[in-house]
C-alpha cells in the first residue's frame, strides 16, 4: 500500500465525520466489513453503523482531527485521533482514540475503534496543541490563490486521469504541503479530496457517455479509462453526482440521439 492512499484514505473518513454525514463514513466500509467499537464492545455491520451514526450525528456535535502520522503495511492503516466539542461548556468531554483498519481492495473490511475521555490536565494540554496546529494554517487569500492554481492544474493537465492520483502526489504538483491542499479542498470547497477528484472523472465518463465513444464498449472501460479502478467506485461517485447510474444514462443519451 502507498503512503499516499493512506493518507487520502483517512483524511476522506476523519471528513465524513466532521460533515456529520453517515453515508459519507459508511463509505468507507466494504459492505461486507464491519465496525468494532471496542469501548461498549459492539460490532456493526455496514447497515447497522449507518444507523447508530443517524442517531449520533442528531445529539453530538465534534470536530475530529487526526493526531501525529498515518501509519499503514500492506492491508492495514492506524491512526490518532482527537474528538473535541465544537461548543464548549464547563461539562464538555474530549474524547482521544485510535482507530486500525484493515483493508479489502481500496474498502475497509474492518475498523477497530479504541478510544477514551481525557483527563482536565490532559485537556488543558490538547487545547495548547489545537492552537499551534490553527496557526500553521492557511490565511483566506493564500486560500484563494491555491485553489485557482488547482482549478488551473486540473483543466490543463488532466491529473485525475491517474488512478494513483494521491493527496500527496497531488500537493507536489502544486508545490505546496499535504496539510494546506487538504485544507483549500476541506474548508474552501467544502468537500474530500476523494469527492474533488470523482467529479472530475464522473465530467469525464459523461462527456464519453454522451458521445457513445465506440472505444468504450463496456461501463468498466469507461471507468478505467477516467481513472476509476473499479466499476463498484464508479457507480457510487457517478450516481452521488448524476443521481442515476452510468448505464442509466448511457441509455438515455442514446434514446436521446
Amino acid at each position: 500500500m502507498r503512503k499516499g492512499f493512506a493518507v487520502s484514505f483517512v483524511d476522506s473518513y476523519v471528513n465524513a465525520w466532521n460533515r456529520r454525514d453517515p453515508n459519507g463514513v459508511v463509505e468507507h466500509l466494504h459492505e461486507n466489513g464491519r465496525y468494532i467499537d471496542a469501548a461498549t464492545q459492539q460490532q456493526l455491520t455496514h447497515t447497522t453503523l449507518e444507523t447508530e451514526l443517524v442517531e449520533y450525528f442528531q445529539g453530538a456535535v465534534y470536530h475530529f482531527e487526526v493526531l501525529g502520522a498515518v501509519l499503514h503495511n500492506a492491508q492495514t492503516i492506524a491512526f490518532q485521533y482527537q474528538a473535541s466539542p465544537i461548543e464548549h461548556s464547563d461539562k464538555s468531554i474530549i474524547w482521544r482514540g485510535a482507530e486500525f483498519i484493515t483493508l479489502k481492495g481500496s474498502m475497509a473490511q474492518e475498523i477497530s475503534d479504541y478510544y477514551q475521555a481525557l483527563t482536565p490536565d490532559e485537556i488543558i494540554k490538547s487545547t495548547h496543541a489545537v492552537r499551534r496546529y490553527a496557526k500553521s494554517g492557511l490565511h483566506r487569500e493564500a486560500l484563494k490563490a491555491l485553489l485557482t492554481n488547482l482549478k488551473q492544474l486540473m483543466a490543463d493537465e488532466k491529473l485525475y486521469l491517474d488512478p494513483d492520483l494521491s493527496l500527496p502526489k497531488l500537493a507536489e504538483h502544486l508545490g505546496t504541503s499535504v496539510n494546506h491542499l487538504s485544507q483549500a479542498i476541506n474548508s474552501g470547497l467544502e468537500m474530500t479530496f476523494f469527492d474533488y477528484i470523482n467529479q472530475y472523472r464522473v465530467s469525464e465518463a459523461m462527456d464519453i457517455l454522451r458521445n457513445g465513444n465506440q472505444r468504450f464498449p463496456a461501463i468498466l472501460d469507461v471507468a478505467l479509462s477516467v481513472g476509476f479502478n473499479s466499476t463498484s467506485t464508479f457507480y457510487t461517485a457517478f450516481k452521488k453526482i448524476n443521481g442515476h447510474s452510468p448505464a442509466k444514462f448511457r441509455r438515455a443519451q442514446s434514446q436521446s440521439q
